[in-house]
């Protein structure tokens, strides 16, 4: 269950936005993709998900080379993803937009995992709310719950505390330890906040212009020197 991205490049057009990066992800553990805005992470991200073509280099997943596998073959092979912004969908309940994670199980798997309550009991009480009528920390949640009803083997998280109330994000930390202390999901973090990617993180990847300048361990890696990556 190890995502291995191998010495990839991503263009847009002419413009060069991923250059030979490479990152190991492993179940049981959080790797964090850090940096400012706008030097790739979150085309780092899509390129795992499958919504951006690379032009060099290759992804492998489980075993298989999924380089040029489309998006939704991804998430049949257990790749979710809670996108930067949320983009739950404003008009449906909370449980509908739960159920819309149901897409790539076979029937069989189309059940609410109880966890999901568990971690955000919130969503519980307000299962026939319109998800545009909660908080953006409650829409938050929602997001990382529907991609827990996947069942992912790997969830991909995009920046989970932009914009979000300090009490929500110690929730959201607490259920990103959770999932990794069960060991078979492999969780990659990008963050700009250091302090919540440092306390969860096992490995880290520092992006500069496209290209990563540090990785480690959290031994590894001087916390003055990430952050110097990390101020505007």
């Amino acid at each position: 269950m190890t995502l291995a991205v191998d010495n990839i490049d991503v263009f847009y057009g002419a413009a060069q936005a991923l250059r030979g990066v490479s990152l190991l992800a492993l179940p049981g553990e959080v790797t964090c993709v850090l940096g400012r805005n706008g030097v790739g992470k979150t085309t780092l991200l899509k390129a795992i998900a499958g919504q951006q073509k690379i032009a060099a280099g290759r992804i492998t997943w489980e075993g298989q080379d999924i380089s040029t596998m489309p998006p939704y073959k991804r998430a049949a092979a257990g790749i979710a993803v809670v996108p930067q912004g949320r983009e739950i969908f404003p008009l449906l309940t909370v449980e509908e937009n739960l159920k819309t994670g149901f897409a790539p199980l076979q029937r069989y798997q189309q059940t609410m995992p109880k966890e999901i309550f568990e971690l955000f009991p919130v969503l519980k009480t307000m299962l026939h709310r319109r998800g545009g009528d909660l908080s953006g920390g409650q829409q938050q949640q929602l997001a990382i719950a529907r991609a827990i009803v996947m069942r992912p083997r790997l969830l991909i998280l995009d920046e989970p505390t932009e914009g979000i109330q300090p009490s929500i994000i110690k929730d959201i930390g607490q259920a990103i330890s959770f999932l990794r202390e069960t060991g078979d999901m492999a969780i990659v973090l990008v963050e700009q906040y250091f302090d919540f990617a440092r306390d969860l993180g096992n490995s880290f990847a520092v992006l500069e212009r496209g290209s990563v300048v540090m990785s480690g361990n959290r031994t590894q890696l001087q916390a003055p020197d990430v952050r110097q990556r990390l101020t505007v």
